[in-house]
């Protein structure tokens, strides 16, 4: 179809790398599990836009220039390891910051949740973890034409049907990992011991955010 072909592989393949654990995948868990499905929804969404830029990016050769300059890679990968630093931190330090300013820091009943955020501002979280990332755009220059026939009509057509098939998978699987996080938060919320596991939840995905861009910071061209 289109000039592509083993499209029931590409499928089972796209889906197993849906799957894989990465910053996309903390950031849906984060928000589901603190505010509920529509905010895990609204993340996801987020994300399924940013895909979109890297299938459009690669299909226009984007990618390939990213691949190729050293440079333009640099200071992408470093403005998305900026940001997930900058998010890491806001979730690593925000639960310390209300605490101080309770004057109670170990203290549950001085610890009040934090204030939830706007829907739009979880989509653009989502959009701006996945479109800064310009690993994501390689990766689609790299697994996407191995399903593209060498005498497809349009090649890039062919790339834009594959990377939409692919998009349509993750946001399936975006959404039932938002609606799992949401129903444990929801199972679990208003108990003592699940503030304090949510808390340390909150720190530990914000440090694995600091690590993710500290990791993307340093990662070579090749």
């Amino acid at each position: 179809m289109l000039g592509t072909h083993d499209l029931g592989l590409f499928i089972a393949s796209g889906l197993l790398l849906n799957m894989t654990p990465g910053p996309d995948s903390l950031l849906i868990m984060a928000r589901s599990a603190t505010q509920g499905f529509r905010a895990g929804s609204a993340a996801a969404l987020g994300i399924g836009a940013g895909t979109c830029v890297h299938v459009l990016a690669a299909a226009l050769g984007l990618s390939a220039l990213l691949s190729a300059s050293a440079a333009a890679f640099t200071v992408v990968k470093l403005l998305g390891a900026a940001y997930l630093i900058y998010l890491g931190a806001g979730m690593l330090f925000k639960r310390r910051a209300a605490a101080a300013e309770s004057g109670s820091p170990g203290s549950l009943q001085g610890m009040p949740p934090p204030a939830p955020s706007p829907l739009r501002r979880i989509f653009a979280q989502g959009f701006l973890t996945n479109v800064l990332n310009p690993k994501v755009g390689l990766f689609f220059l790299a697994f996407v034409p191995q399903f593209i026939s060498a005498d497809a009509p349009s090649k890039a057509a062919a790339f834009l049907f594959l990377g939409a098939i692919f998009n349509v998978n993750g946001m399936v699987w975006c959404h039932l990992l938002a609606w799992s996080s949401a129903a444990a938060g929801a199972r679990a919320r208003g108990q003592a011991w699940a503030q304090v596991l949510g808390r340390w939840l909150n720190r530990g995905i914000g440090a694995l955010f600091l690590a993710f861009g500290v990791r993307l910071a340093v990662a070579e061209v090749g």
